[in-house]
């Protein structure tokens, strides 16, 4: 004879209830809920959210243009070396049809410096629009460095203050600009850095020098 045994099913009893005022607890001792019952601590939040969006925006235009003078300044350089390509391919074309020709005199040769003056004249404005394209370009990164700076900075004090809620101190503002750059200390030589900046400027400069005498020798030497 099969015997029945008895199932016992054991209810464990759950208390809503307690688990509702747990969560409203935890909901009001939370970080975001004590600043959103401060009004200085909800409008510091509001403040520096603000502020952050727009450093934000002053970065992207910063990059941007950046990016631009980036553009200018290969274009320019792009343009110089083509210029000199052409130039100097037209000089040696008319230097040798002056030979078969038996014109390149001891006249003509006096008179090499008419187009290597040429030469250096456009060579020079080309030169000096890269340098303000250069200078332009190291003011606007440094501009960004210290606007990125800042930003971190502000990111930093709005986390803490959201984990903090109402126990941040007010008084507290982002450690940005200045107050970073005592932090950290860089010992740097002036002329190195200027160097390592202009090294565009510096190289065009180089190049030119190399075939402002070229000319003479295209002209004379052939």
């Amino acid at each position: 004879m099969a015997q029945i045994k008895d199932t016992h099913i054991v209810e464990i009893p759950v208390d809503e209830e307690h688990q509702q005022k747990q969560l409203l607890s935890a909901i009001q001792h939370h970080p975001l809920m004590e600043i959103s019952e401060s009004p200085g601590h909800l409008l510091l939040l509001k403040l520096w959210q603000r502020e952050e969006d727009l450093y934000g925006r002053r970065i992207a235009l910063k990059e941007t243009r950046i990016d631009s003078l980036k553009r200018e300044i290969f274009q320019l350089c792009c343009f110089l070396f083509i210029f000199h390509g052409l130039f100097l391919t037209i000089l040696f074309t008319s230097s040798i049809k002056s030979q078969d020709q038996d014109q390149h005199t001891h006249d003509t040769c006096k008179r090499w410096w008419i187009p290597a003056l040429l030469l250096l004249s456009t060579s020079s404005v080309v030169v000096l629009l890269v340098q303000v394209k250069l200078f332009r370009f190291w003011k606007v990164w440094k501009q960004l460095q210290r606007e990125r700076n800042d930003n971190r900075a502000l990111a930093r004090c709005i986390q803490e203050l959201r984990m903090k809620g109402a126990s941040f101190d007010l008084s507290k503002e982002p450690q940005c600009g200045k107050k970073m750059k005592s932090s950290s200390v860089e010992i740097k030589w002036k002329p190195l850095t200027w160097c390592s900046q202009y090294m565009i400027t510096i190289a065009l400069v180089c190049f030119t020098g190399l075939v402002f005498p070229a000319s003479e020798f295209i002209i004379c030497g052939f």
